[in-house]
């Protein structure tokens, strides 16, 4: 069992309720988790853990939030080799494609992406998503 973490940023709520799923699948596997609002937490302790499970919606031109996730995320980056990382999401227009290149940014970083791809979630996670955002956390807790 790694040592897990859920590290999110929302804006409308939509991506903080998938964090709770998340984090309450990973509890399941590992009661130890974590999770954190990207402000409340340095890439420093961040990179302390084996699994990063990240969540961050759809923003603007479909790009991660830029003034506090897309800064976290260009520091810890460099140093993803190796770790388990999980990405997770909510969206409310486009085809997400903030996604793929995300999921693109992490396999470049030599990481392990959980199950080849980020979740996500067009507008509020429903009882369904919710459910998958649970075994996206019990999954990644699992390695």
């Amino acid at each position: 069992m790694s040592k897990t973490v859920v590290i999110y940023w929302s804006g409308t709520g939509n991506t903080e309720e998938m964090a709770q799923a998340v984090l309450e699948g990973a509890k399941g596997v590992n009661p130890e988790t974590k999770m954190y609002n990207v402000s409340d937490i340095s890439a420093t302790e961040a990179l302390s853990y084996d699994t990063l499970i990240l969540g961050c919606p759809s923003m603007g031109d479909e790009v991660l939030e830029e003034s506090e996730f897309e800064p976290f995320f260009s520091e810890i980056e460099p140093n993803l080799s190796g770790k388990n990382v999980a990405l997770f999401g909510s969206f409310g227009w486009g085809v997400g494609q903030w996604m793929k290149d995300w999921e693109d940014r992490v396999n470049s970083a030599k990481a392990r992406l959980v199950n080849g791809e980020g979740l996500i979630v067009n507008g509020e996670p429903d009882e369904d998503a919710k459910a998958r955002c649970a075994e996206l956390g019990e999954t990644a807790a699992k390695m």
